[in-house]
């Protein structure tokens, strides 16, 4: 009996610890059947921004292809601030890409005129090159009306820039986008009011929904001058907002609109596009935003 006590007692010994090292396995693994987890994913790094971009296109209005810069009533793509040739301006292109590789890895569609509905047609011509970065300057115009009231609405200029993004996207995903704010048009009329010639200029039709009336300050005026002031704000916060949305957008953060330009950065011809001088403030704000680490 005792012999049979103890050999029952080692068979319980032999099980425990048989049983002891299956948990062991199941706690570490083992072949136990119960489901592993999958790592997780990385997520996927933003592209760095490329501050040597290998080619330029450009989009926009009048100021983006030199309008009244160097003749009256025309075009001068030649000191455009972000594509031109001239040696005065050193424009955005030749700063990046150097005078001979601009000439050749440059390009501007710009129309003089042109609004923010007119921009998903200037994009998809601009997209059709695969740029490497594309400079967007538009929204002038769309305050400058004959009224306030024909002003284009902050709902139509967002969809109107959401728009030209997504065709750009859509045929050139990997471009860079540097976007300028739009001029404060209020500070222009500050500054020209006090030249005869530019107002009589002025008088002709130049955005006459700001610079009508230049000497009035009743009530009615300073009104309508601060509703274009407020849309300029407000396109300013669209084109700030929509960007941000874009992982190879870069808005300027106002530099355009802060500039204070003076009367050597104006068109002598109508107080109102910038000079020659004036384009070349506009590439140095953009090269240095273009160039900047964030």
């Amino acid at each position: 009996m005792r012999k049979q006590g103890h050999r029952s007692r080692a068979v319980v010994a032999v099980l425990t610890a048989a049983l002891v090292g299956l948990a062991g396995c199941d706690a570490v693994g083992g072949d136990s059947a119960a489901p592993t987890r999958k790592p997780k994913p990385s997520p996927k790094p933003t592209p760095a921004w490329d501050r040597s971009p290998a080619s330029i296109a450009a989009v926009g209005d009048s100021i983006t292809r030199g309008f009244d810069a160097c003749g009256i009533l025309k075009d001068c793509p030649d000191v455009s601030w972000a594509t031109g040739s001239s040696t005065q301006v050193d424009s955005l292109a030749v700063r990046l890409l150097g005078r001979a590789k601009a000439a050749e890895r440059s390009w501007n569609y710009a129309v003089s005129g042109a609004r923010m509905a007119d921009l998903p047609t200037q994009m998809a011509q601009a997209a059709s090159r695969t740029p490497a970065l594309v400079t967007v300057m538009v929204g002038a115009n769309d305050a400058c009306r004959d009224s306030t009231a024909a002003m284009t609405s902050v709902s139509d200029f967002r969809a109107g820039f959401e728009d030209a993004l997504g065709v750009l996207r859509k045929q050139a995903p990997k471009a860079q986008v540097y976007v300028a704010s739009v001029p404060n048009l209020k500070r222009l009329w500050s500054e020209g009011r006090g030249n005869p010639l530019g107002k009589q200029v002025w008088k002709l039709g130049v955005c006459p929904s700001m610079l009508a009336d230049a000497d009035a300050l009743d009530a009615a005026a300073t009104e309508r001058r601060d509703t274009v002031q407020e849309r300029v704000e407000s396109y300013n916060t669209v084109l700030r907002q929509v960007c941000a949305r874009d992982e190879r957008c870069r808005y300027d953060g106002g530099a355009v609109y802060d500039y204070r330009f003076g009367t050597d950065q104006v068109s002598h011809w109508d107080w109102f596009h910038p000079s020659v001088n004036g384009q070349a403030r506009l590439a140095e704000i953009a090269y240095r935003k273009v160039r900047s680490v964030s």
